[in-house]
């Protein structure tokens, strides 16, 4: 099977591409820059994970999140695709104050309305090799003697790992009948604060700095600072908003995935290992200006 990964040489995307290819199906992994008029001739699925989670310039969420999925339900259809799967966040929702959770919110009804066989699965925090999360506490926790919790007051999460998710996107990708025309939640099996979450990251890294609770109006300060200068930015305006909220439960409800499809990877030692980066701080090479010098 012939099948087109939008993000395809992202964080999720990649994997999601290489377990397809894995597989033995062909895929053909897509930037947000390429053709997809010309990309999707001939495939029978698309795995839509293009996004962002900060806007930069004219990449807003409003043109990334709903413009851009508007362009691919039009492409696939125009190719004569026969099936679409989105990946969402967990809490995107309308009306809510936030532009990107109402974009994702927004993109999710394009793809539900796309009049093609469609899943869309809303995920929480994604862990992994080459994530935002893992890498950037390893860098922080590197750099930083003092680091700051975002909230008085600790939220839980389910942090998810990608191959579980890069697995689910797959199974619906090649059209498993108990994932057609429906809306799931892809959470990890272990609930925890974020907190405790965070600490656990530290301790894997063998780093022991000062955690310090801050409220949400000034780690919004710190994002926007962060936004403005790093190429990655440490934590975004958006990513705030999500994690002062808890991560456990989807907005609207989202269906229960089949048992077979749940992840499973304990939030534990070996995975969190298994997804850090090279020990390194923060550098030059994290600022927007020395990009590429």
């Amino acid at each position: 099977m012939k099948i087109a990964v939008t993000g395809g040489t992202g964080f999720v995307g990649r994997q999601v591409a290489e377990r397809l290819r894995r597989a033995g199906h062909e895929v053909v992994a897509i930037g947000r820059d390429d053709d997809v008029d010309r990309a999707f001739m001939g495939c029978a699925a698309v795995v839509h994970c293009a996004g962002i989670n900060r806007e930069l310039g004219a990449q807003t969420y409003r043109a990334v999140h709903v413009g851009y999925t508007q362009r691919v339900v039009q492409a696939a259809r125009a190719a004569g695709v026969e099936r679409i799967v989105m990946l969402s966040f967990l809490r995107a929702r309308p009306d809510c104050g936030s532009g990107y959770h109402e974009s994702k919110w927004a993109a999710e009804e394009i793809i539900r309305g796309s009049g093609l066989d469609w899943t869309v699965l809303k995920a929480g925090v994604i862990y992994g090799r080459g994530d935002h999360m893992l890498d950037h506490l390893s860098h922080a926790f590197h750099t930083f003697p003092v680091f700051g919790l975002v909230g008085l007051r600790s939220r839980p999460v389910r942090p998810v790992a990608v191959h579980d998710v890069a697995r689910i996107l797959a199974t619906a990708a090649v059209g498993d009948p108990r994932l057609s025309h429906r809306t799931f939640a892809i959470l990890g099996p272990d609930e925890l604060l974020l907190s405790d979450a965070v600490r656990r990251v530290a301790a894997v890294v063998g780093r022991h700095p000062v955690f310090v609770p801050l409220p949400i109006v000034v780690q919004g300060v710190v994002a926007a600072i962060a936004e403005t200068v790093m190429t990655v930015p440490l934590i975004s305006r958006a990513q705030v908003r999500i994690l002062a909220e808890g991560i456990v439960e989807p907005l609207p409800a989202a269906d229960r995935l089949p048992v077979d499809l749940l992840p499973a990877t304990p939030f534990d030692e070996a995975s969190i290992r298994a997804g850090l980066p090279s020990p390194a701080g923060f550098g030059r090479r994290d600022l927007r200006w020395c990009a590429g010098r």
